[in-house]
């Protein structure tokens, strides 16, 4: 009688090792390519809710006759636009799928404490590529917890208002504007409606030279920060808010450049924004608004904008400093477009 001698099935240490080697060189070339995917269908909804943001605002436009205010401030009042004026973001609620909310705020009383907005996140006004925009801010004092916005409105290049003459900025949006469409003569296609920014962007404001002579370069624009004099780090937290910090942006920077701003020890080097005044405060007391609100965004190397049309597109970070300003007046006569 024979003896079958008979081996286990099994694998040796090596095979082992080789196999795990082979599985971990595998998902490291699958996760880039998943995550890819992933910042592809954030982009794309970011870029819906842009176009989203555009057509709320143009059904404003065609139903009221002119484009919403950035905030509807009484400047003989000083109390009325510190906190206390809804900008756009609130004005379009009802085209926007939100007339149950629009229902429930006063938009001609202070948002702070009112609280239908409180804790309230509306998924129209973020891009889901930005995660501070998951970050609720709460302001204390029995005030609404809000979420921020990852869309500013078109507020021009520089200049924004003048509470003194009531001279607005060269863009679509600073207050008691009700801008019509027949003042945009550059034309609806070529001049933009709204860019994306940065949750919880760092800026400084109340402060700085007053001058309608914009910085050229990202050195003159920190250098204009600086001469601020009241450091905050809440940027674009306040989405009822109609200051231009909040719930805007300028061109006075291409999209995503770094402006410089040591914020000290505990805080080190950020990349800042600047409002030398918050537009419209404490009625004719308050100084003009001169604004550094760069449009940002989390996709690589740029920052999706909706233009006046409702078009969307994809803005380069190399754009050109005065190309990009040229997109941002209503009426410069520039005949430049950014397609």
């Amino acid at each position: 009688m024979f003896r079958v001698n008979q081996k286990r099935a099994g694998f040796t240490l090596v095979e082992l090792l080789v196999v795990i080697a082979i599985i971990a060189m595998l998902v490291s070339l699958l996760l880039p390519a998943v995550q890819a995917a992933r910042e592809a269908a954030r982009r794309t909804q970011c870029k819906n809710n842009l176009r989203q943001l555009a057509l709320a605002t143009l059904n404003f436009e065609s139903a009221r006759g002119h484009l919403p205010s950035s905030a509807e401030v009484n400047l003989t009042v000083s109390s009325t636009a510190n906190n206390g004026s809804w900008g756009v973001h609130g004005r379009v609620l009802p085209y926007l799928e939100e007339a149950s909310l629009y229902d429930q705020v006063d938009l001609n009383d202070a948002w702070d404490y009112q609280m239908a907005i409180d804790a309230l996140k509306i998924p129209a006004y973020q891009c889901p590529s930005d995660g501070g925009a998951e970050q609720m801010r709460d302001p204390g004092k029995g005030r609404a917890r809000l979420f921020a916005t990852n869309f500013g409105f078109n507020f021009g290049t520089w200049f924004v208002f003048d509470p003194e003459t009531r001279r607005g900025g060269d863009g679509l949006f600073y207050p008691n504007s009700q801008m019509k469409l027949a003042k945009v003569s550059d034309g609806t296609s070529n001049t933009l409606l709204a860019a994306e920014v940065k949750a919880w962007q760092p800026y400084m404001r109340n402060g700085g030279p007053s001058t309608d002579v914009p910085p050229s370069t990202p050195e003159e624009a920190a250098a204009i920060v600086a001469s601020g004099a009241q450091f905050k780090n809440t940027g674009h937290t306040e989405w009822p808010d109609g200051r231009v910090h909040h719930t805007g942006f300028t061109a006075a920077m291409t999209p995503n450049s770094f402006v410089a701003y040591d914020a000290g020890e505990e805080v080190g080097v950020v990349d800042a924004d600047y409002n030398s005044w918050q537009e419209g405060k404490n009625g004719n007391a308050g100084a003009p608004s001169f604004a550094i609100i760069t449009s940002r965004s989390f996709h690589e190397n740029m920052v999706q904008v909706v233009m006046l049309d409702g078009s969307v597109r994809n803005i380069d970070d190399s754009i050109e400093l005065p190309v990009w300003r040229a997109a941002a007046t209503r009426r410069g006569g520039e005949p430049i477009s950014i397609d």
